[in-house]
């Protein structure tokens, strides 16, 4: 555990004025072990002095996507023969005529053509105007409503706000009851949470503060340097607005990839992927095509092998899991900003090498990986 906290530290010190990051946090999960290792460096906020805690929530952006496919797959409701990932947006959405023949699979595997509403200048203009706004799920469809076509894969939060809408047309019921009822609280995940706009006081008085420190969106320069963390997740919502710690994300991850939520064949489909070089379907990526997307999760080959992982990023935050099949350890972390430069991934790196020289974790054979 001190190794491990000593490499959240290393990175604090290299590139805590780089990345403007306070706080690390990270959390490992053993196979063959009921608890997790949980360890957290650095301070709540940046300059300060009260420091982040092991337990702490993040803002785990991206991940979130998984949570809307499984619910989608029973992709838990096609599972009870409510609807298919092989039906059209129109049978669930008529009101978006221009998708009318764009499957559900498609919207869950970036292939859908559907552009992402988070890279329109206008919605980036509304959103930092107000950080506070809330936005329906129909406003940040309608930024890209009449937008040109993408082609192959492409990746659009638009998708997952249109997936989301999906689950609440077939069940009657929102996203945060059907998350709840379906997933927080039959895994046990009582440390992580959904709100489709402010999270409560008792919420984010545990958060540590985000930082956005991008200078490539021009429209988002109003919040550079800013404590983002207490905006609304509004814009984010199934694509991307759910709160966690470390420790229940690695048990979420246990679950979703050792089989825990599916039947085999829904299990299967969440697990098929599609090149993001080519947007073809591919049966696992390899080092001549290092990168494939399921539906909400994502695959790599590189020098740590071929494993399982997503990075989701927020205005504010930066959080990354990843699973080794062959081992089964998994390893959950999060970082505090949302910079130009994203070394994460080489955070990743040091922690599986300290893993492996406690013989926590296999080393990888010579030549293995891109």
């Amino acid at each position: 555990m001190a190794d491990l906290r000593a490499d959240l530290e290393a990175y604090l010190q290299q590139r805590g004025a780089a990345e403007h990051v306070s706080a690390a946090a990270l959390s490992v999960s053993l196979p063959d072990q009921a608890t997790t290792v949980d360890v957290s460096a650095g301070t709540t906020g940046s300059g300060g002095s009260v420091p982040v805690q092991p337990d702490a929530p993040w803002q785990i952006g991206s991940n979130t996507k998984a949570f809307t496919s499984v619910l989608l797959l029973l992709l838990q409701l096609e599972a009870e023969r409510r609807l298919s990932i092989d039906d059209p947006v129109s049978r669930w959405l008529p009101q978006y005529p221009q998708w009318h023949d764009v499957p559900i699979r498609r919207l869950l595997d970036m292939t859908s053509g559907i552009p992402t509403y988070d890279d329109q200048p206008a919605f980036l203009t509304d959103q930092a105007a107000d950080p506070l706004r809330e936005f329906t799920q129909e406003e940040l469809v309608g930024y890209v409503v009449g937008a040109p076509a993408t082609s192959g894969y492409s990746y659009s939060n638009t998708n997952y706000v249109l997936a989301e809408m999906i689950i609440e047309r077939v069940t009657g019921t929102g996203y945060v009851n059907q998350l709840s009822a379906r997933l927080l609280g039959p895994l046990g995940l009582r440390d992580t949470y959904y709100r489709s706009h402010l999270y409560p006081p008792g919420t984010l008085g545990r958060l540590p503060a985000g930082y956005y420190t991008r200078t490539d969106e021009p429209e988002l320069s109003p919040l550079v340097g800013r404590d983002v963390s207490r905006d609304s997740l509004s814009w984010a919502r199934g694509a991307g607005g759910i709160l966690s710690t470390t420790a229940d994300m690695t048990r979420w991850e246990r679950a979703l990839y050792e089989g825990w939520l599916l039947p085999p064949q829904q299990q299967a489909e969440l697990m098929s992927l599609v090149s993001t070089a080519t947007g073809e379907p591919i049966e696992a990526t390899s080092p001549d095509d290092p990168r494939g997307f399921g539906l909400g999760v994502a695959q790599v080959t590189d020098a740590l092998g071929t494993f399982w992982f997503y990075e989701g990023q927020t205005l504010g935050f930066r959080f990354l899991h990843a699973w080794f099949p062959e081992s089964g350890l998994i390893v959950a972390m999060g970082l505090n900003s949302r910079a130009d430069e994203d070394r994460i991934g080489v955070l990743a790196t040091t922690v599986y090498e300290t893993l492996v020289a406690h013989g926590l974790a296999e080393p990888v054979p010579a030549g293995t990986g891109a």
